[in-house]
C-alpha cells in the first residue's frame, strides 16, 4: 500500500496587481486564487493552484471528505469522483467564455486540478520523479519556452484604488509594469523591459482595448523593435470579422498567429467566424475561447477554426491538457497554454505540463512577470533567456513557503469582498463613468 492523504487545506489567496486592460475592463488591484496543501502519511507536502473566488473556495473545501484518507497512487480515480460532485449552477449559461463573459469564468475552471496537481506532486515525491514524466509519455524537454505578456496599463492616479507603485525599482521591468504604457512605444518599452529581466524571445500582446488600427499599429511597433521574434496580438474576440480580416491582411508580415481575433456576431459563433477568417487570411489561429472542452473542440476541429488551441491545465486538467497535446500533435496541430493572474505554484505546474506536451508547441502565456516578487513557494522558478529549466527534484519540484502563504491568507482575508470574484468593470467605471461590458466593443472604444 502507498502513501494515504492525511489532511486537506484550502487556502484562498490574494495577491497585487497593475492596472492591466483587456476587453473585459481593467484589472483591480488586488487577484484572488485558491491553494490547497495535501499533507500524506510519509511526510510529503503536495501543493496545487486554482483560480480565485468564493464559488471554486466552496468547491474545494467540499472536496475535502472525498481526498482525506485515499491512496495518492489512485489518484485518477480520486479526481475523477471529483469531477462527478459538479453539479451544473443555474448560473452556467453553458456559453463558456466564447465571449469572454468573466462571470462564466468560475464554470470553464475545473476545481478539482488543483487536487490533481497537488496528488501528482506527492505521487511524483513517492515515486521520485517529477510530474512531466508521469504525464502522456513522460518528459519531452528539458526547459520550457515562455514568452513576454504584454498589456495596456492605465494610471492608476485616476482612481482611489490601492493599486501598487514603487514596489521594485530593481530594473526597468520593475519600474515600467506599474506606470501607464497607452501608446505603441510605451508598449514597445515595455517588451524591452520585460525582455531585459527575463530574455523573452516571443511576445504577445493583450488586444481588445484601443482601436483595433491602434493595437495593429502596436504589433507592427514591436515586430520593428523585435524584428526576430514571434508576435501575436489576443483582442478576445472584440473585432468584427471584417475588421479582422481587413487589418490582418494589411499587417501580415508582422504577425505570427492571430489569438480570437474576431468572436460570435451576426447568428454565428466564433468557430465560425474564425473559420471564415482563416481563409480569409491564410494566418494561424489560436483560441482558448472557442474550444475549451472536448465537445467545443470538435466542431473547432471539423470547421478548421482554430490552429493552436491553448489548454490551459485549468480548464482541462493537467491530464487532459496533455491529452489534447498528444491530439494536437497526431493531427498535424499545435498545443500551447492561457494564463490568467497567478502565483508561482502556477508557473511551476506549467512548466511539469508543458514539458510533457509532444512535439513543436507554442511559448507558453504567463502572467506571472505582472505577480513577480509575490512568490508563495522557498524556490520559485525562474525565467532566464526566455526559459525555466524542468527542475531535478521530485514532484512539481518546488517548496511551498507557509509563512507566504499564510500571509497571502490574510490579504484575501482583509480585502473588499467584492474582490473575491474577477469583477473587470469596477476599475473601469473610474475611466468611464458607467462603463459595461461589451462583448464587442474594445474596451477604451466608447
Amino acid at each position: 500500500m502507498g502513501p494515504v492523504v492525511k489532511s486537506m487545506q484550502v487556502f484562498p489567496v490574494a495577491g497585487y496587481d497593475s492596472m492591466t486592460l483587456t476587453l473585459s475592463g481593467c484589472h483591480a488591484p488586488y487577484f484572488t486564487r485558491n491553494i490547497i496543501v495535501l499533507e500524506d502519511s510519509l511526510g510529503h507536502t503536495g501543493i496545487g493552484e486554482i483560480h480565485g473566488g468564493e464559488y471554486t473556495r466552496q468547491q474545494l473545501e467540499g472536496y475535502i471528505p472525498h481526498v482525506v484518507g485515499q491512496e495518492v497512487v489512485n489518484y485518477r480515480h480520486v479526481v475523477n469522483e471529483l469531477r462527478h460532485l459538479n453539479s451544473r449552477s443555474k448560473d452556467d449559461s453553458g456559453e463558456g467564455i466564447q465571449s469572454l463573459d468573466i462571470s462564466q469564468l468560475k464554470y470553464v475552471v475545473q476545481s478539482e486540478t488543483a487536487v490533481e496537481c497537488a496528488l501528482m506532486d506527492l505521487l511524483g515525491q513517492y515515486l521520485d520523479l517529477p510530474v512531466a514524466a508521469l504525464l502522456g509519455d513522460g518528459v519531452q524537454r528539458s526547459a520550457v519556452e515562455f514568452l513576454g505578456y504584454l498589456f495596456y496599463v492605465e494610471d492608476t492616479t485616476k482612481t482611489d484604488l490601492p493599486y501598487l507603485r514603487d514596489d521594485d525599482n530593481s530594473d526597468a521591468w520593475g519600474k515600467t509594469r506599474r506606470l501607464p504604457a497607452m501608446t505603441p512605444e510605451a508598449i514597445v518599452a515595455e517588451a524591452k523591459a520585460a525582455q531585459a529581466r527575463y530574455g523573452f524571445h516571443n511576445f504577445k500582446l493583450k488586444g481588445g482595448v484601443l482601436d483595433p488600427q491602434v493595437e495593429m499599429e502596436t504589433v507592427k511597433a514591436l515586430h520593428e523593435a523585435f524584428p526576430s521574434a514571434h508576435i501575436n496580438i489576443d483582442p478576445n474576440g472584440a473585432w468584427s470579422e471584417a475588421t479582422a480580416i481587413r487589418l490582418v491582411n494589411q499587417y501580415k508580415d508582422a504577425i505570427t498567429y492571430m489569438e480570437d481575433p474576431c468572436g460570435p456576431e451576426n447568428g454565428y459563433s466564433g468557430r465560425e467566424t474564425l473559420s471564415e477568417f482563416k481563409m480569409a487570411t491564410h494566418v494561424p489561429v489560436a483560441t482558448n475561447m472557442i474550444a475549451t472542452d472536448w465537445r467545443q473542440f470538435q466542431h473547432a476541429a471539423v470547421l478548421k477554426s482554430v490552429d493552436i488551441v491553448l489548454a490551459d491545465p485549468h480548464f482541462w486538467g493537467l491530464n487532459g491538457s496533455i491529452r489534447m497535446a498528444q491530439l494536437l500533435n497526431d493531427w498535424g496541430m499545435t498545443w500551447g497554454s492561457h494564463s490568467n493572474n497567478h502565483f508561482d505554484i502556477t508557473l511551476a505546474t506549467y512548466v511539469q505540463v508543458a514539458a510533457a506536451a509532444p512535439g513543436k508547441i507554442t511559448p507558453v502565456d504567463t502572467h506571472y512577470i505582472w505577480q513577480d516578487g509575490q512568490g508563495l513557494l522557498v524556490d520559485s522558478p525562474k525565467i532566464r533567456d526566455g526559459k525555466i529549466p524542468l527542475p531535478d527534484k521530485p514532484g512539481l519540484g518546488v517548496t511551498i513557503d507557509m509563512a507566504k502563504l499564510k500571509a497571502a491568507n490574510a490579504l484575501y482575508k482583509q480585502i473588499d469582498s467584492r474582490y473575491y470574484d474577477r469583477d473587470d468593470a469596477r476599475s473601469m467605471q473610474y475611466l468611464i463613468p458607467g462603463w459595461q461590458y461589451d462583448a464587442k466593443k474594445p474596451a477604451l472604444v466608447r
